[in-house]
């Protein structure tokens, strides 16, 4: 395994979309061609199964050093009721555009941190969010909360409005660890956040722990591991801390590379943790997510409906996902657009009316193929072409590519298409690059993606 992980070990993107965001083609992108496209995804699926929203609240009151996400610190909560109103006025720019009410299957709270917002902000967002649209008969709300600042007042709020799944940001539990990473986070704060949300009746309830933080050591992930299984979490997300410094306004700079565990080490990091949740009955799921046979992200993935988005994995598919709030993402699965990330520019845009995207990519047939397959092998570890829909021209070109690592015995290649085996799933990033035509046409000139390990 060692060597493989050191052979394998390149950056890579971690596929919640195809083309990635790097690859997005901006010439053949508009705002009004991305409004159409949506408008088009709208009129084929919101009747038969609903559309996801995810909204995007940025505000966090101290920088978390292992944190790449888009966010504001601040400690001036006079902010929460305008940016609402902004993202209120955002859904009705959207609504404005479709010929009935959306109906609303997935909608999902994330960050920053989201438990920033008072609990009446927070129900006040949900019900505005609802006075423009439906809710699906099997919807799914969900939101991230963070241990030191979830109150059971938020919960209880966000349980009222629908909310049934939570997940709490636990990292590890080290001392050393949360200090270099700037989350001081007792284990007494993640029990009662946990415990109240199963008080109240949340009945998906999932830990975020990351390997390969800085100063952390095996044992360290051992012990996060075992004080998890005291709690009994419903679903685990288990995944690779992403080292990307060089990215714009995260705050990953408060230490040094040397202070991280090396490849080989991070790979036993996780083969650790992976055993110990076994042992206890949790199923792996995809790529770095875990889950009690109980959660309905194990049952999506025994059916067959286990999807990947931009908001990770979800239990269920919609084909269209909009993305409230500075910086969200939004797909209409025939085209991506990404709003401005800037908090002010956001609001001057969406108060003059403007649904306020900067960027984004219009999917040729050939990147809704790829996409597909990549989207087979995240989810399901195996794809085929066999169907029709599914040929594309660069087969042969993807195959060969895939040569080595059957070799490898990462997987095995067929007639009609490919399947990972069990030692090739640590290394299910590097797969889907083979089938990555955009990075393999173009090599980036900077170093723009993660390592795979």
């Amino acid at each position: 395994m060692c060597s493989l992980v050191q052979k394998y070990n390149v950056a890579g993107p971690r596929y919640t979309s195809y083309p990635t965001v790097p690859y997005w083609n901006m010439d053949t992108f508009s705002s009004k061609k991305w409004q159409s496209s949506l408008i088009q995804s709208f009129d084929e699926s919101n009747a038969t199964e609903g559309i996801s929203l995810y909204i995007h609240l940025p505000f966090c009151e101290s920088m978390c050093t292992f944190c790449g996400c888009h966010k504001r610190i601040t400690q001036r909560h006079e902010v929460e009721e305008p940016y609402i109103r902004s993202v209120l006025k955002e859904w009705k720019l959207y609504c404005d555009l479709f010929s009935e009410r959306p109906i609303i299957k997935e909608l999902h709270l994330g960050g920053g941190t989201p438990t920033f917002f008072t609990p009446q902000n927070l129900e006040n967002l949900i019900k505005g969010i609802f006075s423009m649209a439906k809710r699906a008969e099997n919807y799914e709300f969900s939101f991230e909360g963070h241990p030191n600042n979830t109150t059971k007042e938020h919960l209880q709020a966000l349980y009222d409005v629908g909310f049934r799944r939570v997940s709490f940001g636990v990292q590890d539990y080290n001392v050393k660890v949360q200090q270099a990473i700037h989350r001081i986070q007792p284990f007494a704060n993640v029990k009662n956040v946990t415990e109240w949300a199963r008080e109240i009746g949340y009945t998906s309830i999932g830990h975020d722990i990351i390997f390969g933080l800085p100063f952390q050591k095996e044992e360290h992930v051992r012990e996060t591991i075992l004080r998890t299984k005291e709690l009994r979490p419903d679903r685990l997300a288990f995944y690779s801390y992403a080292h990307v410094p060089w990215l714009k306004g995260n705050g990953q700079r408060g230490y040094k590379d040397a202070d991280l565990p090396t490849a080989d080490e991070k790979r036993q990091q996780y083969e650790t943790g992976k055993a110990l949740l076994a042992e206890v009955g949790y199923h792996e799921i995809g790529m770095d997510h875990f889950a009690l046979s109980s959660d309905s992200l194990y049952e999506s993935m025994e059916t067959g409906s286990l999807h990947r988005n931009f908001m990770g994995y979800t239990a269920s598919k919609t084909q269209a996902m909009i993305g409230l709030g500075a910086s969200s993402i939004s797909d209409s699965w025939y085209g991506f657009a990404q709003n401005v990330k800037g908090i002010e520019e956001y609001q001057h845009l969406v108060e003059n009316d403007v649904i306020p995207v900067y960027r984004g990519h219009i999917l040729t047939n050939e990147d809704r193929m790829i996409r597909k397959h990549i989207l087979n092998l995240m989810c399901g570890f195996e794809t085929s072409w066999a169907n029709e829909n599914l040929r594309f021209e660069r087969t042969e070109e993807v195959t060969d590519r895939l040569q080595e690592m059957e070799q490898d015995n990462l997987l095995t290649i067929k007639e009609d298409g490919v399947a990972v085996t069990e030692k090739g799933r640590p290394f299910i990033r590097n797969i889907c690059m083979a089938f990555d035509v955009l990075l393999h046409k173009k090599e980036p000139e900077k170093r723009l993606f993660s390592m795979t390990v």
